[in-house]
């Protein structure tokens, strides 16, 4: 009876640590509209990431590890596509839903699952991916959520080909340490994208109140998933961690629909369904499950 239980304990708690990330992450990402009145997206995404590394410093120290030279490119290469990826998605839920933006986001980590899979099923999900997304970008949807806007569709699916660059650099930057690398990443990724959000704000208008916020956002979408994450992942396989990532749009939806109020019609809820499904179906027919893995997008 013991062992039984402690069996549960070994698998549940990864599975409810990973759950409880993407709801982290998401409600940030609800939190952060927050501050796009005052500030707009770019301002806080640039706040977001300065914020995150700073806390990120103090708790791993990353100072403690060497970098070698090789490493740096990659490195680099990983951090602006943090700091891109974080930046385009900003500016996408500024102007379409939450789960709209995160289900367009999301073609990135499926289009390097699909890339690395060699099953005969590939085609199929290729399909339901291609159907989903053909739905969501309809622009005649009677919803609450109001037309579609192209531009922010455009940052969606940009921030989903800087999420693959993220996983692909991600990878070969994490070899060596994972918790440095992405340390170092997300500090990169502040200094390459702080300047464009914080040239042109006014130093009176960053408050005491908004950086309490700003706080919020970081450690929310940042610190804690994060944390999270490196508990749970050395406790689940890479398929099971893959599959449990492709609830992040659902995630994304739900957010919306609870914090912000922004209803979708059936259809877009469905189109949602199948790009999820899609994404499962990937995660659990590559002949390497091993081969891919799709970090959060700290």
């Amino acid at each position: 009876m013991l062992l039984s239980r402690s069996f549960a304990l070994s698998r549940l708690l990864p599975l409810g640590l990973l759950l409880i990330a993407m709801a982290c992450i998401q409600g940030g990402a609800s939190l952060a509209t927050v501050l796009f009145p005052a500030v707009g997206p770019a301002t806080t995404t640039s706040l977001r990431l300065l914020i995150a590394a700073a806390l990120l410093w103090l708790v791993f120290r990353p100072w403690r590890w060497r970098v070698a030279r090789r490493d740096w490119g990659n490195l680099a290469t990983y951090g602006i596509a943090l700091g891109t990826m974080n930046f385009l998605l900003y500016q996408a839920i500024d102007h379409i839903p939450l789960g709209i933006a995160v289900a367009l986001e999301f073609t990135g980590p499926l289009g390097v699952a699909l890339w690395s899979s060699k099953s005969r099923l590939d085609l199929l999900w290729v399909g339901i991916a291609i159907a989903g997304l053909a739905v969501l970008l309809s622009l005649d949807h009677d919803s609450d959520a109001s037309t579609i806007d192209l531009y922010g569709v455009a940052c969606a699916l940009g921030a989903g080909g800087c999420w693959a660059a993220y996983i692909l650099f991600g990878q070969k930057a994490g070899a060596v340490n994972g918790i440095q690398s992405a340390v170092w990443g997300i500090t990169i990724a502040a200094i390459v994208i702080a300047p464009i959000g914080l040239v042109d704000v006014a130093v009176e208008a960053i408050d005491s109140q908004l950086l309490l916020v700003a706080l919020g956002v970081a450690i929310l979408s940042t610190a804690l998933p994060y944390t999270l994450e490196m508990v749970a992942l050395p406790r689940l396989p890479t398929q099971t961690f893959g599959t449990l990532m492709s609830l992040e749009p659902a995630f994304g939806a739900l957010s919306g629909l609870l914090f912000l109020g922004q209803g979708l019609a059936l259809l877009q809820w469905l189109a949602i369904g199948a790009i999820i499904i899609a994404s499962v179906g990937t995660t659990l027919a590559a002949d390497d499950p091993d081969a891919v893995e799709a970090p959060y997008p700290d």
